[in-house]
């Protein structure tokens, strides 16, 4: 709760100098899915630690599309997210470097689990329409489909990679 009230709030906000996504990626990916684990099976698995590198990445590509989006008004306000130090075009790069190690995670995972681990896979492949929209130099307003794709591309990676690790555990 004290991460996601310092995020905006309090007296230095780390969202706004460019910690965001470190604190998505740890919070979102690896606690939650490690924390998880360990709450269920009393372990933390080397397949729990590796997909919560996954899921931490994709959380973090739907942070870096709303921050994208925000570039312009968030500079004159002086927020200086990870987006506007990056700029627009480092920005694009980050979030598909985002989506192609997510990728190579859930490959990873498949060699160290079972193939059916691909399956999470599914999740990149929903991706996809955001990143051409990206590729192609969405901007403003033109980026808040972008958000809901990654949103439900993140939904259905978390199915598909679950079901993927479950069903290689039996």
């Amino acid at each position: 709760m004290i991460a996601a009230w310092t995020y905006t709030g309090g007296p230095k906000p780390y969202g706004y100098i460019g910690l965001g996504e470190i604190f998505v990626f740890v919070f979102f990916g690896i606690v939650a899915t490690t924390g998880s684990t360990f709450a269920v099976i009393e372990d933390i698995t080397l397949t729990s630690f590796i997909a919560s590198i996954a899921v931490g990445l994709v959380a973090c590509a739907l942070l870096v599309i709303n921050n994208l989006r925000d570039i312009p008004g968030d500079t004159v306000a002086g927020k200086k997210t990870l987006a506007v130090r990056l700029g627009d075009g480092r920005t694009r790069v980050l979030f598909y470097a985002e989506i192609i190690l997510a990728a190579t995670a859930i490959v990873v995972t498949a060699f160290t689990q079972s193939p059916w681990v691909l399956l999470g896979l599914l999740g990149i492949v929903a991706m996809l329409p955001a990143a051409k929209a990206v590729r192609e130099g969405a901007l403003g307003r033109d980026l808040i489909p972008v958000l809901g794709i990654v949103g439900r591309a993140q939904m259905v990676l978390g199915v598909t990679y679950a079901l993927g690790i479950a069903l290689g555990a039996s």
